[in-house]
């Protein structure tokens, strides 16, 4: 008998309201960390506008706008699992799970190729070359890794949670009846998703 069949929900009995409002209260925590790194951003902008705008001209826009394109598409396809598991589609549902595990990792291997060519051309904290360069400069590149490289590792803890939901799935843990986790995990993901929304057009588009 599996943990969530209803003598099992009867002896143990899920508080779905906790679990939803505990996943709101650590989201605000996270948009309270990178609101912070945006109010970061806007006073050194205002501080060096000149540094930001030679610095933002050196990222590659395609780059940051595929990685949009794959955490829309990933958004779309969590979304879409939460509403066919509420329709007993479980076979769907795993299939669109994995297509957002697979999206996140589509993310991360292009991130990776993005800071691959910039540490390549020695531009990284700490690189004697980027000391030569304007202090607005090493500014600016200091916040964009500090705010891509912490927005990197919440896409990788949110691909590892979808891979888990991914086995409760499997294992009928999360089902049509007691899908609050996969709820939780869209959530998560989803926030995810609306932080690269800002990053993308401040780092890579406005400058």
């Amino acid at each position: 008998m599996s943990e969530s069949s209803p003598a099992t929900q009867a002896a143990h009995p899920k508080d779905y309201t906790g679990a939803k409002l505990g996943m709101w209260l650590f989201l605000f925590t996270e948009v309270l960390l990178f609101g912070g790194l945006f109010i970061l951003y806007a006073v050194y902008l205002q501080r060096y506008p000149e540094g930001f705008r030679l610095g933002g001209e050196q990222l590659n826009v395609w780059f940051g706008g595929g990685n949009t394109l794959v955490l829309l598409t990933s958004s779309l396809s969590v979304a879409m699992a939460i509403t066919a598991l509420q329709r007993g589609r479980v076979r769907q549902t795993m299939g669109l799970v994995g297509v957002t595990v697979a999206m996140a990792f589509c993310f991360l291997v292009n991130k990776y190729f993005e800071w691959s060519a910039k540490i390549h051309h020695g531009i990284y904290p700490s690189s004697p070359q980027l000391k030569e360069l304007p202090a607005g400069e090493q500014v600016f590149f200091s916040i964009y890794y500090l705010t891509t490289g912490l927005h990197g590792i919440h896409v990788l803890v949110g691909m590892v949670m979808m891979g888990w939901v991914l086995l409760l799935i499997r294992r009928g843990k999360v089902n049509p009846e007691d899908y609050v986790t996969l709820e939780n995990a869209g959530l998560y993901w989803h926030l995810v998703d609306l932080i690269w929304i800002f990053i993308f057009p401040l780092y890579y588009l406005i400058l």
